[in-house]
C-alpha cells in the first residue's frame, strides 16, 4: 500500500502544479500590461503639468492691461428726476 501514496499525490498534484503555472504566466503577463498603462498615464500627466506650468507662468508674466472706464447712463424717472 505505501507504494500507492505517491501515485496518488502524483495524480492530485500533477494537474495542480499545472494550473498554478498557467495562472502565474497569466498574472504576469497582466502586470506587464498593467505597467505600460501606468507609464502613458504617468507620460499624460507630465504633458499635462508641463502645460500648466507654462499657462502658470504666462499668467504672472504677461503685461497688466489697464482698467477700462466703466460708463455711467443716466435715466429720467417718472417723476422727472434725474438717476443714476
Amino acid at each position: 500500500m505505501e507504494w500507492l501514496v505517491p501515485i496518488v499525490v502524483a495524480v492530485i498534484g500533477g494537474p495542480l502544479v499545472v494550473v498554478v503555472q498557467k495562472l502565474r504566466s497569466e498574472n504576469t503577463s497582466q502586470h506587464a500590461e498593467s505597467r505600460d498603462l501606468l507609464h502613458k498615464v504617468a507620460y499624460k500627466v507630465d504633458m499635462v503639468d508641463e502645460k500648466l506650468d507654462g499657462h502658470l507662468s504666462w499668467h504672472l508674466h504677461k503685461p497688466a492691461k489697464k482698467p477700462k472706464k466703466i460708463k455711467t447712463v443716466q435715466f429720467k424717472t417718472k417723476k422727472g428726476k434725474k438717476n443714476k
